[in-house]
C-alpha cells in the first residue's frame, strides 16, 4: 500500500484525513455526551459533602490525591479527584458510608477516540512502515534483477557529437569512418561478401578522447548508442555481471543497428589465470558471457561493439583475437598539429581575442592530453572573469599553461632576501647551461614567484617544432641543464640546497631509461634491462636483470649524472659574469621574458 498517488488517484493519506475529519464531528455533535467522560476536579471539602450526602460510591486513593465516583444531579456516576489532606478519620467515614475501596478508578474515554487509537493510528502506522520498507526494498529488488543491464541508451543523434567535434586524432576517425560507412551502407559490403568488424578496441592514455570518438561513431552513423562502464557488470553475486551481459546484447539486438560502447572494459576482461577463486568467479564468468556472446550474435545485423581501456596489456587474450575485437585503434597523445586543432575546438564557445596564437600554446603543451588543452582553455576563460575582461587574451592563455603545469601563484608566500637570491641563481643555473648548449629548447620564461605545486621557481623551455626523438646527444643535454641549478648553487654559495631534489629525480629518470630501455650506454649496449608495465597510466618499469646487473646499472646512472654535473660547472665557471648580472635581473623582475634573458645573454 502505497500513500503517494499515482495518475488521478488521491493518495492514501487524503483518505486518511476524510476519515479522521468525520469521526472527530460526529464525536462533537452527535454523540456529545460522550465528551462528558472527564475527570472533574473538586476542593476536599465538597468531597466531604458528598461523602455525607452517600453519592459517592467507589473511592481510590493515591499518594498525593483521591480519585472518587459520585453521582451527579442527573443520578449518573461521574468522576472526580481532590487532594490528600491529613484527616485520620476518613477512613472511618468511608466505611460508614458504605464505600467501596477500589486499588484504581478505571477511567472512560471517548469510543470513538478509543477508536482511532486501537484502529486507525495502528494501521496508519504499519502503513507507513511497510511504505518506507517497500522504498528500502526496491533497491534490493533492482539488484536482484538479473534481467537489467543498466547500460544508458541514447537515441539516433542524442549523443550530441560528430567527427567535428573530434580533434587530433586523425588517425583514429579514419579507422572508426569504416565502420560508420557499414552501417550507413551495409549492401556495399555485402555485395562483395565483405562482413564488419564486431568490435574495435580504442587503447591509449586517459584524457585522449576515447570515450568522445565513441559517441561520434554513433552520432555520425545516427543509429541508438549503448554505453556502459564495464565496472556496472561487476556485481556482488555470482551470474549477476554474466546476466546484464545477455540483456545488454539481447537489447543491442532489437534495437540493430546500433553501437554498444563498454568504457574501462579492463574491469572484467582481465586475463583468466585460474589459480584463484571467491570473487574472481563473478569476473570471470561475466568475461566468458561477454565471449560467447560476441561469438554468437550476426555481425550483418549491424551490432557494433566498441570498448575503451589504458590498460591493453592486462587484457585477456581470448577478448583481442579475430572475431571479436578485430581492430585496436590507437588514442595517444596528439602532435602538435593535433594539440593546436584540439585548443581552437574547445575555443568555439570561448569570447577570445583576435590576436590569439594558438601555435604558441601547442608548442608549450608538448605531452598534454585532449583533457589537459580544455582545461587550459577553461582557465583562461576563468582567469578573464577574474581580471573583469570581455575576453581571453594571449597573455591568460599562456598564464592558464603555467597553472596547469605549476599550479596557482602563491602571492602570499614569504620568503626571506638570501633564499629568493639562491632561487633566482638556480633558475638562472639552469636556464645559462640550456642557452649554451647547441641543440637545447629556447627558454621561454624563468621566473622565482612560488607556486602552489610546491615550485619555489622554475625555467621553462619550449620546443620550436615537434620532437619524436631522443638522440643521446639530446638526452645528455637534458641531464647537463637539470644539473645546472645545483651546479650555480655550488659555485655561487659553496652549498647545496632542497631546491634540487625535483631535478635530482628527473635526471636519475632520464639517465636510468638511457641504459636500461635507450641501449645508449656503451658498458651494456643494445640490451633491454627495464620493462615498462603499464604504458599508458605512468609508465612503470621493471627491472629484467640480475642483481648484480641491476648494481651495476646505479653505478652507471651515477656516473652519467656526475659528468653532466661537471660539464654544467664548467659551463657556469666560463660565463660566472653573466651568471651574477642575469640572476641580479631576475631578482628585480621576479620574471621574465626568454627574449629578455638572450638580449641580455647576448649584450
Amino acid at each position: 500500500m502505497s500513500l503517494s498517488g499515482s495518475g488521478g488517484k488521491k493518495p492514501l493519506i487524503f483518505y486518511v484525513i476524510i476519515v479522521g475529519v468525520v469521526l472527530l464531528l460526529l464525536n462533537a455533535f452527535v454523540f456529545p455526551s460522550l465528551l462528558e467522560y472527564s475527570v472533574r476536579e473538586v476542593g476536599y471539602n465538597d468531597f466531604l459533602n458528598m461523602l455525607e450526602a452517600g453519592k459517592i460510591s467507589a473511592v481510590s486513593r493515591g499518594d498525593t490525591q483521591i480519585t472518587f465516583v459520585a453521582s451527579d444531579e442527573d443520578g449518573r456516576d461521574a468522576y472526580y479527584k481532590t487532594g490528600l489532606w491529613d484527616d485520620p478519620s476518613l477512613t472511618e467515614k468511608l466505611y460508614t458510608s458504605g464505600v467501596n475501596f477500589t486499588e484504581e478508578i478505571p477511567t472512560k474515554t471517548s469510543p470513538i477516540l478509543s477508536f482511532l487509537l486501537s484502529w486507525i493510528f495502528p494501521v496508519l502506522i504499519f502503513t507507513l512502515l511497510g511504505n518506507f520498507l517497500m522504498k528500502r526494498m526496491s533497491g534490493a529488488r533492482n539488484a536482484m534483477s538479473f534481467g537489467k543491464s543498466g547500460a544508458k541508451i541514447y537515441a539516433e543523434t542524442s549523443t550530441g557529437k560528430t567527427f567535428d567535434d573530434v580533434a587530433g586524432q586523425d588517425e583514429a576517425k579514419e579507422a572508426l569512418t569504416e565502420i560508420v560507412d557499414f552501417l550507413h551502407n551495409p549492401q556495399k559490403y555485402a555485395a562483395i561478401g565483405a562482413k564488419l568488424p564486431k568490435g574495435a578496441l580504442l587503447v591509449g592514455p586517459p584524457g585522449t578522447g576515447k570515450t568522445l570518438l565513441a559517441r561520434a561513431v554513433a552520432g555520425e552513423a545516427r543509429v541508438p548508442f549503448f554505453s556502459i562502464s564495464g565496472s556496472e557488470f561487476v556485481e556482488m553475486f555470482v551470474g549477476m555481471g554474466a546476466a546484464k551481459v545477455r540483456d545488454l546484447f539481447k537489447q543491442a539486438s532489437e534495437k540493430a543497428p546500433c553501437i554498444v560502447f563498454i568504457d574501462e572494459i579492463d574491469t572484467i576482461g582481465k586475463k583468466r589465470d585460474g589459480g584463484q577463486f571467491g570473487g574472481n568467479d563473478e569476473r570471470e564468468q561475466t568475461l566468458n558471457q561477454l565471449l560467447s556472446e560476441m561469438d554468437g550474435f550476426d555481425s550483418t545485423k549491424g551490432v557494433v561493439i566498441l570498448a575503451a581501456t589504458n590498460r591493453p596489456e592486462s587484457l585477456d587474450k581470448a577478448l583481442l583475437r579475430p572475431g571479436r575485437f578485430d581492430r585496436r585503434i590507437p588514442v595517444e597523445l596528439p602532435d602538435l598539429l593535433g594539440r593546436e586543432a584540439i585548443l581552437k575546438v574547445h575555443a568555439k564557445d570561448v569570447k577570445m581575442a583576435p590576436d590569439i596564437d594558438f601555435s604558441i600554446i601547442a608548442r608549450a603543451t608538448s605531452g598534454a592530453s585532449g583533457a589537459d588543452l580544455a582545461n587550459i582553455i577553461n582557465e583562461a576563460a576563468l582567469r578573464t572573469v577574474r581580471m573583469g575582461r570581455d575576453f581571453v587574451t594571449q597573455e591568460d592563455l599562456q598564464e592558464s599553461v603555467e597553472v596547469v603545469v605549476a599550479g596557482y601563484q602563491r602571492k602570499n608566500a614569504v620568503i626571506n632576501e638570501n633564499e629568493k637570491r639562491m632561487i633566482a641563481y638556480h633558475e638562472i643555473g639552469h636556464a645559462l647551461v640550456a642557452a649554451k648548449q647547441s641543440g637545447s629548447a629556447p627558454v621561454q620564461k624563468i621566473t622565482i614567484v612560488p607556486r602552489t605545486s610546491g615550485a619555489l621557481g622554475y625555467t621553462m623551455q619550449v620546443e620550436e617544432g615537434e620532437r619524436v626523438l631522443l638522440t643521446r646527444e639530446d638526452a645528455l643535454n637534458k641531464l647537463t641543464t637539470l644539473t645546472g641549478g645545483r651546479a650555480a648553487e655550488e659555485l655561487v654559495f659553496n652549498t647545496r640546497t632542497s631546491g634540487a631534489s625535483n631535478d635530482i629525480e628527473q635526471a636519475t629518470r632520464i639517465a636510468r631509461a638511457m641504459i636500461t630501455r635507450f641501449g645508449m650506454s656503451d658498458q651494456f649496449g643494445m640490451v633491454a634491462l627495464e620493462q615498462v608495465t603499464n604504458q599508458y597510466l605512468g609508465g612503470d618499469t621493471a627491472l629484467a636483470c640480475s642483481a648484480e646487473t641491476a648494481a651495476k646499472i646505479d653505478a652507471e646512472v651515477i656516473r652519467i649524472v656526475n659528468d653532466a654535473h661537471a660539464r654544467a660547472v664548467e659551463i657556469l665557471r666560463a660565463n660566472l659574469d653573466k651568471l651574477h648580472s642575469l640572476s641580479a635581473y631576475l631578482l628585480e623582475q621576479e620574471s621574465i621574458t626568454g627574449e629578455e634573458f638572450m638580449k641580455l645573454l647576448n649584450d
